[in-house]
């Protein structure tokens, strides 16, 4: 059965982490270029040389409709490796948006678009586009010490990004859509008088 991608839509990154067994969360550096970004879609990996774009131009055109960007730049924050031109191409093929290990810029505009972007840094400093360049598209990227692959969740918010791996994605989505039930049962009994010491079972602290 294929996975509805859409299924996870509206989950935050910190329910999914917690759903996934703490794995896949991306860099805390990688955060949204403005307030109130969210992101979910499935992942298309771009491996960027440092300080040059030309990768990320030719790879809007290769991702599939539906898509997000997820690109590595290497240790160049202090490039801004995509801006709002590359953003408004991405919107016209159908790409959801982009999470970048790498600096962008024009964020503001990109923000009143409606393109969510997530990176590692906001720089203006301009790239190359080296036709020479080494990189690759639609293969294996690894940020942090998690490899992203073709087809993974990507879940991304205020909070951070989190990569699922395709063949657990099902039962992730299943398993946070339960733990948020859970929550709100949660907050009824806290606003009730319960504390989270009871509701969660927390164990006295040793010599109190």
């Amino acid at each position: 059965m294929t996975f509805d991608y859409d299924s996870a839509t509206g989950l935050s990154s910190a329910t999914v982490h917690e759903a996934s067994g703490k794995i896949g969360a991306l860099p805390s550096c990688i955060k949204p270029v403005a307030p109130g970004l969210t992101l979910s879609g499935p992942a298309f990996p771009v491996q960027s040389p440092p300080g040059d774009n030309l990768f990320l131009h030719h790879a809007i055109y290769a991702a599939p409709s539906g898509a997000v960007l997820v690109i590595d730049c290497g240790d160049a924050a202090e490039f801004g490796h995509w801006g709002e031109v590359m953003a408004v191409a991405a919107q016209s093929v159908g790409i959801r948006g982009l999470v970048i290990h790498g600096g962008v810029r024009d964020a503001a505009r990109m923000a009143e678009i409606g393109f969510p972007v997530f990176a590692s840094n906001i720089c203006i400093r301009g790239t190359g586009k080296d036709p020479q360049g080494k990189g690759q598209i639609g293969g294996v990227v690894t940020i942090g010490d998690i490899s992203v692959h073709a087809g993974d969740l990507v879940i991304a918010d205020e909070d951070g990004v989190m990569i699922v791996p395709a063949d657990r994605a099902a039962a992730v989505v299943a398993e946070s859509r339960a733990r948020d039930e859970a929550e709100q049962d949660y907050f009824r009994r806290l606003r009730a008088g319960e504390t989270t010491l009871a509701i969660y079972g927390l164990p006295d602290i040793v010599g109190k």
